[in-house]
């Protein structure tokens, strides 16, 4: 992008499952836009690819191997970031798991597991960087929701759940967190091209696939991960500061309202 900068000094920005898909897309974006960036992906290998793409291309990026549910493992890394990178001033709360089950089949472990990165995951990330965003009073998260909380899921009772959890978490912290220069969104997407998708396609969980699916859709396309990239490079700018607990729909069209 070129014209006026997307902040006012250096940022630095953790993008949690940053190592593929969506994650990749945002990290490389906000590179782009100027931050630094953190990437958080239990995957290490392919958090290590993204960072060295990016600096390649005259980016700033580290590789943290983290699993988001843990959270000495989050905290530990938000100190290294600090460290390394400097103090964490964005936030994108990426990292999801996208567990396909019937209703009746879903254990208490299925549902443990799921909320433990799609709900504490957004939390814990949320709670460790929050002082370093109050310290220099400003800051911004975002938090990757999905439309399925929007209007639900066959064969995903347990992962539209944390995503509806998501949604709320984003709403209550905004009002909490506004008057120190924080601001918190989310973005529910629908059908995005990545690996993720693809493979449920395969499986058969998305009925009679995706093309099929779009056709009820205003946007006749499958999202790229790059349409919601480009959403979260808007939230995060000093130009979105009047926008907080807002649910940012980039879905072609497939929630209204």
């Amino acid at each position: 992008m070129s014209g006026v900068p997307a902040w006012d000094g250096p940022r630095t920005a953790i993008v949690t499952g940053g190592g593929r898909g969506i994650g990749k897309a945002i990290c490389e974006r906000l590179a782009r836009e100027g931050a630094a960036i953190a990437i958080f992906e239990r995957d290490g290998d392919s958090a290590r690819g993204v960072a060295k793409e990016i600096e390649a291309a005259g980016g700033r990026a580290a590789a943290y191997e983290v699993d988001v549910s843990d959270r000495s493992a989050v905290d530990a890394a938000v100190t290294e970031v600090r460290e390394e990178l400097g103090a964490p001033t964005i936030l994108v709360n990426n990292a999801g798991l996208t567990p396909f089950k019937k209703f009746r089949d879903i254990t208490r472990a299925d549902l443990e597991q799921v909320f433990a990165v799609n709900v504490y995951g957004v939390f814990d990330c949320c709670q460790a960087v929050l002082p370093h965003m109050i310290e220099a009073g400003w800051g911004r998260i975002v938090n990757i929701s999905s439309s399925s909380a929007q209007t639900g899921s066959p064969m995903q009772t347990h992962y539209s759940a944390t995503k509806g959890a998501v949604v709320a978490l984003t709403r209550s912290l905004a009002r909490e967190v506004g008057g120190k220069g924080i601001t918190v969104n989310a973005i529910p997407p629908s059908f995005v091209d990545t690996p993720s998708l693809r493979e449920a396609e395969s499986e058969g969980f998305l009925g009679p696939g995706v093309e099929t699916l779009l056709q009820s859709m205003p946007v006749k396309r499958v999202g790229e991960p790059e349409d919601i990239a480009a959403a979260v490079a808007y939230l995060v700018r000093d130009d979105a500061s009047f926008v907080t607990g807002q649910v940012l729909g980039v879905n072609g069209g497939r929630v209204i309202g």
